[in-house]
C-alpha cells in the first residue's frame, strides 16, 4: 500500500508491506523507494516496512530549506511518532544508512536494531590531489565574478561544478545540490560508540562509494556491530547478491523475533 502523509507541513510519500513489528527502510542518495523494495520484500516476511521516499527524491518533495543529516532524522523520528510505532527496527542504505546512524545515537527512537547497507557516514581520507581542486574551485568561486561578471561567472562555476561533481551532483536540482554537499560533509564517527543497538553491517566488498574501511570502522565502534561482507559486490550489494542478502537479513531479522 502507498500513501502520502504531511509531517510538520512536509509531504512524505511511503510504501506500507508486510506484517509485524516495525521496521522502517531508508533508501541512499539519488534513489527512491523503488530502489530498495528487494530489501522491503525480504523483510516483509516478518516485519511490517515503512518504505519512504526520503524528501527530495521519489514521490515525496524537496525539503523547504536545505537540510542536513539531523533534519531527515529529526523527519523520520516525527513519521515514527505520529504513526504510533514503538521500537523499530531501522536499515538505511548509504545516504539512508546516515540517517539511520543518527536516529539510533542522537534521537528518541530506541530502535530494536538497526542495519546499515553499504552506509555512509564516515568521513573519507583526501588526497593532496582533492584539496588542490577544492581550493582551486573556492579560489574560481570568488575572483570569477570579478573577472567575468555575475552571469559568466556563474554558468562557469555551475561548469566546473558538473564537471567535478558525481553524477548525482550533476544530475540533483540546486537545492538538493546543496543538500547534498552539507550531507557528505558530515562525520558521523563519533556517534557510533553511543549507538545501543544490535547493529547488522552488510557491505559489498568492491564497494568504492562507502569502501570496506568504513565497514570496519562501523563495526569496531558501534558496541554491537557485526559486519557481513558479500565478494563480487558493490555499493548495491542487496542488487548485486540478492539471494545471500535475503537470507542474511531474514536471518537477522528472525534473530530480533525469538529474543
Amino acid at each position: 500500500m502507498e500513501k502520502d502523509i504531511i509531517i510538520d507541513g512536509q509531504p512524505l510519500h511511503l510504501e506500507v508491506t508486510g506484517e509485524g513489528p516495525a521496521l522502517v527502510l531508508m533508501h541512499g542518495w539519488g534513489c527512491n523507494l523503488t530502489t530498495v523494495r528487494s530489501i522491503a520484500a525480504a523483510a516483509s516476511a516478518t516485519h511490517k516496512v515503512y518504505n519512504l521516499d526520503m524528501p527530495g527524491f521519489g514521490k515525496s518533495p524537496e525539503p523547504s530549506q536545505v537540510w542536513g543529516v539531523a533534519d531527515y532524522a529529526r523527519m523520520v523520528e516525527r513519521f515514527v511518532q505520529l504513526e504510533g510505532i514503538v521500537n523499530p527496527v531501522l536499515v538505511g542504505h548509504s545516504f539512508g544508512g546516515r540517517v539511520a546512524i543518527m536516529l539510533a545515537s542522537a534521537f528518541n527512537i530506541s530502535p530494536d536494531a538497526l542495519v546499515l547497507v553499504d552506509a555512509a557516514g564516515i568521513k573519507p581520507k583526501r588526497s593532496l590531489v582533492y584539496y588542490w581542486k577544492v581550493y582551486t574551485f573556492k579560489a574560481m568561486k570568488r575572483l570569477a565574478p570579478l573577472l567575468l561578471g555575475q552571469e559568466r561567472a556563474r554558468k562557469k562555476i555551475d561548469g566546473m561544478r558538473s564537471r567535478r561533481g558525481s553524477s548525482d551532483y550533476a544530475q540533483s536540482s540546486p537545492k538538493m545540490r546543496a543538500v547534498m554537499s552539507r550531507v557528505v560533509n558530515e562525520d558521523l564517527k563519533h556517534l557510533l560508540k553511543g549507538i545501543k543497538a544490535p547493529a547488522l553491517l552488510i557491505w559489498g566488498e568492491n564497494d568504492t562509494a562507502t569502501p570496506m574501511r568504513d565497514a570496519r570502522i562501523m563495526e569496531k565502534l558501534i558496541p554491537e556491530g557485526a559486519l557481513v561482507s558479500f565478494p563480487g559486490c558493490g555499493h548495491y550489494s542487496f542488487l548485486d547478491n540478492p539471494v545471500q542478502f535475503a537470507a542474511v537479513l531474514q536471518s537477522f531479522l528472525g534473530s530480533r523475533l525469538k529474543k
